[in-house]
């Protein structure tokens, strides 16, 4: 098993999990000034109908998948049968979390006519963590 990439999508799935959970707060306190000020439009993203899911913040569902990936990379780097597990679901999450990216994108770019910087960097973080998974489930197939 390869160390180095769980440790790297650990590292990834961390400072994602950062990053939402500062989005997370952002959207709680309603306050603008915690957006970078002059770096895109994150207070008009973050304030957005797209912001929430059934009421949910969608920074919040981001950092609980942050979470799982970085509970599925404990489980598979203890080996076992939880190997399998947390391997093909770091992948799966993955898979999950770039193609939501990709639609919050699209939504910041063609909808909203705004960027968020910090759903920005989460979109990167979640692209790399999907590519590593990918690289990590090919080295067990």
């Amino acid at each position: 098993m390869n160390n180095k990439l769980s440790r790297a999508i650990q590292v990834f799935a961390g400072l994602g999990l950062v990053d939402a959970i500062y989005l997370t707060i952002m959207k709680f306190s309603n306050n603008p000034q915690l957006c970078i000020q002059g770096v895109g439009d994150c207070w008009t993203v973050n304030s957005s109908k797209f912001s929430e899911i059934y009421g949910i913040p969608v920074a919040m569902l981001g950092a609980l998948a942050y979470v799982a990936i970085l509970v599925l990379t404990f489980v598979a780097t203890r080996g076992g049968t939880g190997r399998s597990v947390g391997i093909f679901g770091t992948f799966g999450l993955g898979l999950i979390g770039v193609l939501f990216s990709a639609y919050l994108t699209y939504l910041e770019l063609f909808v909203i006519n705004a960027i968020c910087p910090f759903c920005v960097v989460s979109a990167v973080i979640m692209t790399l963590i999907f590519v590593l998974s990918l690289v990590w489930l090919k080295e067990v197939i």
